[in-house]
């Protein structure tokens, strides 16, 4: 087992110190996932960087929640679980939508379900979906360009999933009420 540093400002290298600090300053903490990727700078500024562009794309704050919960679940992801559950109560993402995408059940908004249904095909099948989970999620109103968002959004996931499994990243006391929750 490899065990990992959750960095502080003063262990992390040098080249994570800047990002951390703003990180801190702007959410009024580090989180947990930031102070492990602090390790590699490049994993963490490519992270928030790529966390960034995903929120400028044409999903909603809504639809951007479905697709990180979602792969969250499919990897099996407590710590995404527990943030994004955090993340997307605070942007007003209704319960069942927030319970649906972290527990791989469905969600009664016909369209948030077919995304919901196509990103954990995506990452289940790892990028293969059938054609059927591909129609339902056009017929719910998607277009190619956000497909490919999606898969964006299962990128962005898929790195900080990935270091959570490795470091057992512990869950910020930020997010344990989500925990309970998921």
């Amino acid at each position: 087992m490899t065990d990992f540093t959750i960095h502080t400002l003063e262990t992390a290298p040098l080249g994570s110190r800047d990002v951390l600090g703003k990180v801190s300053e702007r959410l009024g903490f580090t989180p947990n996932l930031y102070a492990v990727m602090a390790e590699a700078p490049s994993l963490l500024k490519g992270y928030l960087a790529l966390s960034e562009i995903f929120d400028g794309t044409s999903l909603t704050p809504s639809e951007r929640q479905v697709v990180l919960l979602a792969a969250s679940h499919v990897n099996g992801c407590s710590y995404c679980l527990a943030a994004h559950g955090t993340i997307a109560r605070m942007q007003k993402v209704p319960e069942a939508v927030v319970a649906g995408a972290s527990a791989g059940t469905a969600i009664p908004d016909p369209k948030l379900e077919a995304l919901r249904a196509l990103t954990e095909a995506l990452v289940s099948t790892r990028g293969g979906p059938s054609n059927a989970a591909l129609d339902a999620f056009f017929r719910a109103g998607y277009s190619r360009s956000q497909l490919l968002e999606v898969i964006l959004g299962v990128g962005l996931k898929t790195l900080s999933n990935y270091t959570n499994h490795l470091a057992h990243t512990p869950v910020d006391a930020a997010f344990q009420a989500a925990r309970a929750g998921v």
